[in-house]
């Protein structure tokens, strides 16, 4: 659903590994794991213990299909779209942390794709609304949630995201894995006023800057948190469709 592009660490220029994951399978998903975490999280100033560990424990090769998921990059999920590389992946989860707790913190996803970003969040405590507007995509998400364990806290839903969904409202916390022009005025308005958040890539097509906004009463916040590219956010309130 989205293709953001961070550069990838030199060799030895971040942490390590686990103690002992050389002695182990490298092919074993649960090693993958661990050293996804260590080199491209924790290396890369990721340091919140329970985003790590969602990380850690959910199983991104069960949301795709590539001979390397937990590889540092984005890898193409169907439609035209992508899931991100997990740095991306974690920068956005962590961003939208709720003050008081992820338990049963009520957030809503743009883009659901292949599911793993809702499966953090729910892995996290979370209760999730994800939005697709590819029905393919949907079916296929909602398969992986199930057969991860996730489905009983995201509900998956086909429609235009850049709306928002607003029966749900209002939600502690909202991720956009899209790019658009702006921020789309619903999703603020279905921000919880007393510090929900929303993270999203705001700009043109070909890139953006990833944004974090912090709602209290009716002032907004914004604050930059880096360049990135995803596919265009696609609605009423996002990009024309081509």
């Amino acid at each position: 659903m989205r293709w953001p592009r961070f550069s990838r660490p030199r060799d030895g220029a971040f942490g390590r590994a686990p103690e002992g994951a050389d002695a182990q399978d490298p092919r074993d998903p649960a090693v993958a794991r661990a050293r996804m975490v260590a080199d491209q999280l924790r290396a890369r100033g990721i340091d919140d213990d329970d985003v790590l560990a969602a990380f850690e424990r959910v199983e991104r090769h069960r949301f795709v299909t590539d001979d390397d998921p937990y590889g540092d990059h984005a890898l193409p999920v169907g439609s035209g779209q992508t899931i991100s590389q997990p740095y991306v992946v974690a920068v956005m989860t962590d961003a939208v942390r709720p003050d008081d707790g992820w338990h049963d913190a009520r957030m809503l996803e743009i883009g659901t794709g292949s599911g793993y970003q809702a499966a953090i969040l729910a892995e996290l405590g979370a209760r999730v609304v994800s939005i697709e507007r590819h029905e393919e995509l949907a079916t296929a998400a909602r398969q992986h949630l199930a057969d991860t364990g996730y489905a009983d806290r995201v509900e998956v839903i086909v429609g235009d995201g850049s709306a928002g969904w607003p029966a749900e409202a209002p939600y502690r916390a909202i991720l956009v894995t899209a790019g658009g022009p702006s921020i789309p005025e619903p999703l603020l308005d279905q921000l919880e006023p007393d510090g929900g958040r929303l993270v999203m890539p705001v700009g043109e097509r070909e890139h953006q800057a990833l944004t974090l906004v912090e709602r209290r009463g009716d002032e907004r916040s914004h604050r930059d948190l880096g360049p990135v590219v995803f596919v265009p956010l696609i609605g009423e309130h996002g990009h024309s469709a081509r």
